[in-house]
């Protein structure tokens, strides 16, 4: 059973990886080459924050921090900056996530919420700090507006599609945890 347990872990965070890097695909595609009037929202950030929520075992932040490092480099971002606070920031629901488990759906959408309206101020804040131009405050708003309420979609989407469930009522999911218990 460990080793079902263990190999469904490092299965799981490989498709996190695989859907990591099938979102920043998609997002490079040479669509359209007229600049955009309107953001759309940022589903890897969604993912992130779902899979976090629902397994954190399965989003390392190693993992983490390296999937969004790479979100950085390959969408010509500051290289580390979102990612730093992104990391930061699923940690935080990460350790929420015991207290939100308890809670009804509309409170882990708050609190979703919250921590990206913070994400993206702390962003700005930063970027303008150092005097790198942020981008257009409009696509900035409109980006959290649309990721905020495409957040239940992707949470329909990890649990039904994907099988990133939250633990059983009894246990706490980690595999720390789980074999801690065995052993």
């Amino acid at each position: 059973m460990a080793e079902f347990s263990a190999s469904r872990l490092w299965l799981m965070r490989a498709g996190f990886f695989g859907l990591a890097l099938l979102i920043m695909f998609f997002q490079l595609l040479p669509l359209n080459t007229v600049p955009p009037r309107w953001a759309p929202p940022d589903l890897l950030l969604a993912f992130a924050f779902a899979w976090s929520l629902r397994r954190p075992d399965y989003v390392p932040v190693l993992l983490l921090a390296v999937v969004m490092l790479l979100a950085d480099l390959m969408l010509q971002r500051p290289p580390g900056l979102l990612a730093l606070l992104v990391v930061l920031g699923c940690e935080y629901l990460k350790n929420q996530s015991a207290g939100l488990r308890r809670a009804n759906f509309l409170a882990e959408w708050a609190v979703v919420g919250f921590v990206l309206v913070v994400i993206m101020v702390l962003n700005r804040l930063i970027l303008m700090i150092v005097v790198i131009s942020p981008p257009p405050l409009g696509l900035n708003l409109i980006q959290m507006v649309l990721t905020v309420a495409i957040y239940p979609v992707v949470v329909a989407i990890t649990q039904s599609l994907l099988g990133v469930r939250r633990p059983a009522a009894g246990g706490t999911g980690s595999m720390k945890n789980r074999l801690g218990a065995h052993l």
